[in-house]
């Protein structure tokens, strides 16, 4: 076990310490307070698209708040005016119109929270829907630097934060507003001088609350960042359980998200706590404010400057008056949460898209698969060299091996060649035009790709197959399976080309994944082909059949083989052997044997480690 997982959270404060210090760093809490207004400022141009029913929302507010506030004036009044002076004739008439008052306010309530919900659940449905479609516009770089699970958390997680929110904090915080303004305008009207006796407390309520707010709005960011690498980490686990369990590594990955959990929890923990000083502290000072009231009132009533009805109403209003300040501050601290996940929603959409196209960028059109790299250089971190000074030219269907100790650059080149990165420096040049010239997508629908870990998605065969071409029909999608060797075990299937696949296709072998794939990219059929080792841990049966099925796949294309085993590579047209980001060696298989080079002594270590 980790260090400190067993001991209490609520005695470790290193978290509270840790985020109040971040927001130490001079100058930080005025770019922090920029951010939050301009998130509100992002979350309202949401909002104003629902411009219509937020007017019908405020004017039920208003009616609701009007209402709550003619309740206890009648009550009062009715105490004055008919139960001391005993005059009954009356009474039944202000109860009848105290009925009608308190049934219209139920109607007002329930009606802007009707209105306030379908906001609510709209803004969120645009927001999540345009996150995920930034999210596929967004440069391959953006996905190698994180989590899945942290993408996901933000996605679904931050999103739900600002629809819960939405749905009740608004509201809650234009009544309030109006609750606060309405009973500090008819308590004046009243008597003076118990309102002055109410605001007596405000002070201390201002105060309090300054102290409480200026630590959660931290704590809740803090929450928020610990939910989404607890997020990711199990995401990251559950997907790699089988590595976990093939290397007996259980109790470390549950020690390491004890680690995590315990952060989310202690963060929660004292943004929970803090925040709830508030509630408690409202609850007390109401207290105080009712007893002051009483203890004034009933001076002021024995010298006959208010009337008992007056005292009545001022009680009642002294609670309406702390408790939209009680419901501000706590709709504050939820606020505070909503805005901390939105800023990081936020924060995803203001990522720059992949670079556009240039204007004049042009499409690709009869292609006949000429690559040529010249003199290119690319690092993925300033001052590093992944590749450096790469030349080589592949005549159109011509099978070009990259081998080499990982790390190399085999998987930059095609990174490259596909601008999933741009180059540093150089030119890459596909039948003479150089590829920044080329539309990225027009590029890209050239290319085909058969990985070493093949991906299906949740669906039918059928619709994992034609995810290659869009617009196949059944026909085509089963003599591409042909080719790849696939239709006979698919055959075999309870419902054949319809039988469900699930989630990353679990329930089909691996085998039979990376048939089904190269079937795809046989539907596709693609001038330049990408195959990253796609007969590694598979059986020699199911490897005769995949070989097969990429022979017919790489039949008159331009094939980039990323080659771990060299026994398969023994057919390619030239043989790039690259060691520290550069080509060390070139050549066909014999013509490298020959030369008893790098290539020489990695293909005999291999030979005799499959013999051994």
């Amino acid at each position: 076990m980790l260090k400190g997982l067993s001991e209490p959270f609520w005695h470790k404060r290193a978290v509270v310490q840790e985020v109040m210090a971040k927001e130490a760093v001079p100058g930080r809490k005025k770019e922090k307070a920029k951010d939050w207004r301009r998130t509100l400022q992002q979350i309202w141009s949401y909002l104003a698209r629902e411009k219509g029913r937020l007017w019908l929302v405020l004017f039920m507010v208003v009616l609701s708040s009007i209402l709550g506030l003619l309740g206890p004036f009648l009550i009062g009044r009715a105490i004055d005016h008919y139960i001391i002076t005993k005059e009954n004739s009356g009474l039944l008439r202000l109860l009848a119109g105290l009925l009608a008052i308190y049934i219209l306010n139920s109607g007002a309530l329930w009606l802007q929270n009707y209105w306030m919900i379908g906001i609510a659940q709209n803004t969120v449905f645009s927001m999540r829907t345009q996150l995920f479609r930034h999210l596929h516009k967004l440069p391959i770089p953006f996905f190698d630097q994180r989590q899945y699970g942290e993408i996901m958390s933000r996605v679904i997680n931050d999103i739900e934060n600002v629809s819960s929110t939405l749905n009740s904090s608004v509201i809650q915080i234009f009544s309030s507003v109006l609750t606060l303004l309405g009973t500090i305008g008819f308590m004046l009207w009243l008597s003076p001088l118990l309102t002055a006796v109410t605001l007596v407390i405000v002070p201390v309520m201002f105060l309090g609350m300054r102290w409480i707010t200026s630590r959660t709005g931290r704590l809740f960011k803090e929450q928020q960042r610990n939910l989404g690498e607890l997020n990711g980490y199990i995401e990251e686990t559950v997907s790699g359980q089988r590595i976990v369990k093939a290397f007996s590594q259980e109790e470390r990955v549950i020690a390491e998200l004890l680690a995590k959990n315990d952060k989310l929890k202690e963060s929660g923990f004292w943004a929970q706590t803090y925040s709830g000083f508030i509630p408690k502290l409202m609850n007390v000072l109401n207290n105080v404010s009712f007893a002051l009231i009483a203890g004034a009132g009933g001076v002021l009533a024995l010298k006959g400057m208010v009337t008992i009805g007056t005292i009545v109403i001022f009680g009642e209003y002294s609670r309406q008056f702390t408790r939209p300040l009680n419901d501000l501050s706590n709709q504050f601290n939820t606020l505070l949460s909503a805005v901390a996940g939105a800023e990081r929603v936020f924060e995803v959409l203001d990522e720059e898209e992949e670079t556009k196209d240039e204007e004049g960028n042009e499409d690709l059109d009869d292609v006949h698969g000429e690559i040529e790299f010249k003199d290119v250089s690319f690092s993925y971190e300033e001052g590093g060299n992944t590749v450096n000074d790469i030349s080589f030219h592949a005549s159109p269907g011509e099978t070009v091996a990259l081998v080499g100790p990982t790390g190399a650059g085999k998987t930059t080149i095609i990174n490259l060649l596909s601008r999933f990165y741009d180059a540093n420096s150089g030119s890459i040049l596909v039948d003479g035009r150089e590829i920044t010239g080329i539309k990225r997508k027009a590029l890209r629908e050239h290319m085909g790709f058969v990985l070493q870990d093949p991906f299906l998605f949740e669906g039918t065969i059928m619709e994992n197959i034609r995810y290659g071409r869009l617009d196949a029909s059944d026909e085509e999608v089963r003599e591409a399976a042909k080719e790849a060797n696939a239709h006979s075990f698919i055959a075999k299937l309870a419902n054949g080309y319809e039988t469900m696949v699930e989630q990353d296709g679990s329930g089909i072998s691996q085998g039979q994944k990376q048939l089904l794939s190269i079937a795809r990219a046989i539907l596709a059929n693609p001038v330049i082909l990408v195959l990253d080792e796609a007969t590694s841990s598979i059986d020699t049966i199911t490897e005769m059949k995949i070989q097969e099925a990429l022979q017919r796949l790489m039949e008159g294309k331009t094939s980039f083989i990323i080659a771990h085993r060299l026994n398969t590579i023994q057919k390619a047209d030239q043989i790039l052997v690259l060691k520290d980001g550069g080509i060390l060696e070139r050549g066909s298989h014999e013509k490298l044997l020959k030369q008893k080079g790098f290539y020489s002594e990695l293909y005999h270590s291999q030979l005799q480690r499959e013999i051994g």
